[in-house]
């Protein structure tokens, strides 16, 4: 195990330093077993029951994960919504949650549809306003807040350490998706945070052939548990060679973070007056709604995510991913490749995206040549 005393980069780069004893290996084994041997007297001494919650192949990104964002502990799950969705299967029915207006789509959909028949009592603000927060929360009925800063696909801050204060005043757990920060950029649990949430399909793995979640919480507690008893009783649990895969991109998290980020910024910065683009949403933007809050609690940049408006409206738009030649048109984002993708199409009716709204996920290119590629297609679509 690594020192207390390395930084987080030389500790995501050797994987806090882990070799394996009975090989001197230093990429760990994937292990396959769904299941344990034993003791002869009836017990298991190992610690290892069954894989659905006992695989060894987490160890490691889950120990890795939870000392980057300063946690107790992490939990491996197959996919971002099954981990963001375990935190609310923790609550009882009638619990009271706060969410934002701007979020995830998906876990919205199942905010507003699943959650609320199984009980939940659903409410979305604008968590980006301490006061809308102050005034919806209910002391010793609201449970959970949850957060998404940056926000998806608009690019809103939240103040991570005021909606902390507000909501543990009320008796609240604070849970924060930090999927588009990464820990980075952002750790949330130094913020106030209890519960932080990455879609690893993202940032983590980074290299857009995974799809995992991982949950990191600030104590081991009774939350926590009923957290893990959820991901154990519903199975969604990751596969050992998908978290073989996690651990593996997080070895270059910060060089790919740092990269997309600064990329983002220089691309913000010039479209921000350019005659075919209506807006620019990017928290690194000095006139942007959030970028004092984004400059307290992000370090080292503003996220490799961005948005343009382009002039001429939803036809424009599209016509602009379609001239796109670097740019991929897909849904995903933090991959190495840049993506680019109409997100009112993706999201559909009642989305908070604009119909003119372009969502760049930046990669690791060369950042001129994703600009060109941008301007060649922005002639090619508003001539």
């Amino acid at each position: 195990m690594a020192g207390p005393t390395l930084k987080p980069e030389s500790l995501a780069a050797q994987a806090l330093g882990w070799i394996d004893e009975a090989t001197r290996a230093i990429s760990p084994p994937i292990h396959t077993s769904s299941t344990y041997l034993r003791d002869p007297d009836n017990k298991y001494r190992s610690g290892r029951v069954y894989a659905r919650a006992d695989n060894p192949a987490f160890d490691q990104a889950e120990q890795l994960i939870a000392r980057l964002e300063q946690g107790s502990h992490a939990a491996l799950f197959a996919s971002g919504m099954a981990a963001a969705t375990a935190v609310f299967q923790a609550l009882a029915p009638g619990d009271h949650v706060l969410a934002p207006k701007v979020m995830y789509w998906s876990l919205r959909n199942w905010l507003m549809n699943f959650a609320t028949h199984w009980g939940l009592q659903v409410e979305l603000i604008d968590m980006t306003d301490p006061a809308a927060v102050q005034t919806a929360v209910r002391p010793g009925k609201t449970k959970l807040v949850w957060v998404e800063t940056p926000a998806n696909p608009l690019w809103t801050v939240t103040d991570i350490a005021a909606t902390a204060q507000i909501a543990h005043a009320a008796g609240a757990l604070l849970a924060v998706d930090s999927t588009v920060a990464s820990p980075v950029l952002t750790r949330p649990i130094e913020h106030g945070a209890d519960i932080v949430m990455h879609a690893g399909t993202k940032y983590l793995n980074g290299h857009s052939d995974l799809i995992a979640g991982v949950l990191v919480t600030a104590r081991d507690d009774d939350f926590w548990k009923r957290v893990k008893t959820v991901r154990a009783q519903l199975g969604g649990t990751l596969g050992s060679f998908e978290a073989w895969l996690l651990q593996r991109g997080m070895r270059t998290l910060y060089l790919r973070v740092r990269q997309a980020s600064a990329s983002a910024q220089r691309i913000a910065e010039h479209f921000a007056q350019h005659p075919r683009v209506e807006a620019v949403l990017y928290p690194g933007l000095p006139g942007a709604p959030g970028h004092a809050v984004a400059a307290r609690q992000m370090t080292g940049g503003f996220g490799g995510m961005l948005s343009l408006r382009t002039k001429g409206g939803e036809t424009a738009a599209i016509a602009v991913a379609a001239h796109t030649q670097l740019w991929k048109r897909a849904t995903s984002l933090g991959g190495t490749e840049s993506l680019i993708e109409h997100r009112a199409s993706v999201e559909g009716a009642g989305t908070p995206a604009p119909p003119d709204l372009l969502r760049l996920s930046v990669g690791i290119e060369d950042c001129g040549d994703l600009i060109d590629d941008l301007e060649q297609a922005l002639r090619a679509a508003l001539p």
